[in-house]
């Protein structure tokens, strides 16, 4: 069993104030991110990983799908991109996402929980040579929080407003022990397909009946407002060079189209026209970055008629030309995604 540090005198209370903050602020941290030992056995297990696809910094992809470590000897760049249903969880260092005009941070011993696709930027914020950010990302299985919310005597409450369900959480240690059981799994790849999905329902388990267990239970009931607006987000995901109306996107959602546009703001921060802009927009920066499109036809493919508009709107929300940036994304990738060996 993994023996736990003391962590409450350093955490902030989970219970308390680690939602999102109010519309333009961040949430309080201190000047320094707080000393909070991680159970050796842990890192042991994370290290193992590393040094067996060659050490150095990068993201390092396990045999189990949706599940990767990443490590960093440097603080990066903010980074703007989609984030699908999953949990980041921090083992050293500090990370922070913002959506909207809010920004979220979470440190050693903590992790985010993202309940539903969202456009948002994140980067490093706490790293270094001699303590390197290291962390891990677990893609969540919404069909699964359901099946295992409706297996609860009590479900947990539900949060009075609106919002994205998007929250950090301390990594305690039921949680900690299941990290710690998928990185000893992967030691052995044919176990997977027997065991994983029992560490899943575990993992959802404990999200569920944890302090943010209500932002979760948003997404699981299939006729709550967040589960109709995740069908529209489905819808525009899937059909990302298509317009859709929002007569279409209310219909999917069997919402007015008031009540729709109210409740999508409300769960991403942005309008639907806005959102889609920016799903096309990261879109064509990977068809650019990975499969080395042309800008003409990264903006065709994602449905922008006019390759001057793509282009202004690409400029305006990334802050640097298309072209320029594909390059530049090109070698980041190169030297971070690509798992690089040399100590930076």
């Amino acid at each position: 069993m993994i023996r736990m540090p003391e962590a409450s005198k350093n955490l902030p209370d989970p219970a308390g104030g680690n939602r999102l903050p109010v519309q333009g602020r961040v949430l309080d941290w201190p000047c320094k991110i707080p000393e909070v030992r991680v159970p050796p056995s842990l890192l042991e297990a994370v290290t193992a990983v590393v040094e067996a696809q060659g050490g150095g910094q990068g993201v390092f992809p396990t045999p189990i799908d949706g599940f990767n470590i990443v490590r960093s000897f440097k603080e990066r760049m903010r980074m703007r991109q989609v984030y699908k249903p999953s949990i980041c969880v921090v083992l050293q260092g500090a990370k922070e996402i913002t959506l909207g005009e809010d920004t979220l941070r979470y440190g050693t011993m903590e992790c985010l929980a993202v309940g539903m696709t969202l456009p948002a930027t994140g980067r490093i914020i706490e790293a270094g040579p001699d303590a390197p950010y290291t962390g891990l990302t677990l893609e969540l299985d919404v069909a699964m929080i359901r099946d295992v919310l409706e297996q609860l005597e009590a479900p947990p409450p539900r949060p009075p407003q609106s919002g994205p369900c998007l929250f950090v959480r301390q990594v305690d240690e039921p949680l900690a022990e299941c990290i710690f059981r998928l990185l000893r799994m992967c030691e052995t790849p044919k176990a997977i397909p027997i065991l994983f999905p029992s560490i899943m329902r575990e993992i959802c388990y404990w999200l569920l009946t944890g302090p943010n267990g209500g932002e979760l239970c948003k997404l699981a009931e299939p006729e709550s407002n967040a589960a109709r607006v995740a069908r529209a987000l489905h819808l525009m995901h899937e059909n990302i060079a298509r317009t859709l109306r929002m007569e279409k996107l209310a219909e999917v959602a069997r919402m007015s189209q008031s009540s729709f546009h109210q409740h999508f703001k409300a769960m991403t921060s942005m309008t639907p026209l806005q959102f889609q802009k920016q799903l096309r927009l990261l879109e064509a920066r990977r068809l650019m970055v990975m499969e080395d499109a042309n800008v003409a036809d990264a903006a065709y493919q994602v449905g922008y008629e006019s390759a001057s508009q793509f282009s202004r709107e690409y400029s305006r929300l990334f802050g640097i030309a298309p072209k320029r940036d594909a390059m530049e994304q090109q070698r980041l990738y190169s030297e971070y995604v690509g798992r690089m060996v040399q100590t930076g």
